[in-house]
């Protein structure tokens, strides 16, 4: 049976969004620049150099990978001792992002690496990031998760957050009463 509808010539599919689009296309192209600057600095130097940095990037690396992940855990525990809720962990966050970058083969990697361990610029993303979120969490509107985020929070007199759900009292209502028939 024919509605009279024309049938689409092409099925109906959501539309990519960019970063689907050139997330592929910038790893691909990072990749091929780290490879090109690394036989560049081999060819100034030596094969050994190279080997050396890339050595020397992934152990310093590791190595602020554990102690941010050390201050992290005490930071933590030490809320858990006071019953507090713990500090905004983006310092400890971008040490560790950080590190993982120092932790990949490359000297690009390496320099955005030693760039997120300086404390200016780790205060400026923190500070970039937060907003961002706070931007998308208001931009999604009613019914979103940052809706039932902020709808689940409590906020006390004195500032603090406090999670959980509002449990309101509220009278029953009362049924009009039926006369009484004998």
């Amino acid at each position: 049976m024919t509605t009279g509808a024309q049938t689409p010539t092409h099925p109906a599919r959501p539309r990519r969004s960019r970063l689907r689009t050139f997330l592929p296309l910038g790893a691909a192209a990072w990749l091929v620049l780290e490879i090109w600057l690394l036989t560049v600095v081999a060819g100034a130097s030596s094969g050994f150099t190279v080997f050396l940095l890339l050595v020397a990037g992934f152990v310093v690396g590791a190595a602020v990978i554990k102690k941010a992940g050390r201050r992290a855990f005490q930071n933590l525990n030490e809320a858990v001792q006071k019953g507090i809720a713990p500090a905004s962990g983006g310092g400890n966050g971008l040490m560790m992002l950080g590190g993982l970058l120092l932790m990949i083969p490359g000297l690009i990697s390496d320099a955005l690496g030693l760039l997120l361990l300086i404390p200016p610029v780790q205060k400026a993303l923190s500070r970039l990031a937060e907003r961002t979120v706070e931007r998308k969490l208001r931009a999604a509107g009613p019914g979103s998760l940052g809706d039932a985020f902020q709808q689940a929070r409590m906020h006390r007199p004195d500032g603090k957050v406090v999670q959980g759900e509002v449990i309101r009292d509220e009278p029953p209502t009362q049924e009009p009463k039926r006369p009484l028939t004998g």
